[in-house]
């Protein structure tokens, strides 16, 4: 089984428009989860879904701002489990942002996963790229007015 995700998209907005999208917590929210992050190291937050008792999570994921590169670089913990500080989900989700023509190339690697997660591994390969498609929509409009 692979332990990690790996995904690139490419953007017509400059890094620092796509950077808003992965570090205001009300941005995030258009097109991730509700969460409570803050763009600062060692920062605790939490994204809330609903619960997938199937894959036996309670829809919190706890996680924790790593590194932080100013428009090039975000990493932070990702933690899920059936609740009561249990964790089946142990993994890392690291964003790199460069410059590509007159746009960004975004990069995501969440890693960590191991046997155990095939599910959740299988269904957030897939996820990632719906939610990315959110983000991109979400940025196509705010660039572009009321697209």
């Amino acid at each position: 089984m692979k332990s990690e995700i790996k995904h690139e998209w490419i953007y017509e907005q400059a890094p620092n428009e796509v950077w808003e999208y992965l570090t205001q917590a009300e941005l995030i929210a258009l097109w991730l989860m509700p969460n409570d992050f803050k763009l600062t190291i060692g920062h605790e937050f939490q994204f809330r879904t609903n619960p997938m008792p199937a894959l036996d999570l309670d829809g919190i994921l706890h996680c924790k701002v790593l590194e932080i590169v100013p428009n090039q670089k975000l990493s932070y913990s990702w933690k899920g489990g059936p609740g009561n500080g249990i964790f089946i989900l142990d993994t890392i989700v690291e964003w790199k942002l460069e410059p590509y023509e007159q746009g960004t190339k975004l990069s995501l690697k969440h890693s960590g996963f191991k046997e155990v997660n095939f599910a959740i591994f299988t269904g957030m390969t897939d996820g990632w790229l719906k939610k990315i498609q959110q983000m991109l929509t979400h940025l196509n409009t705010n660039k572009n007015g009321n697209t």
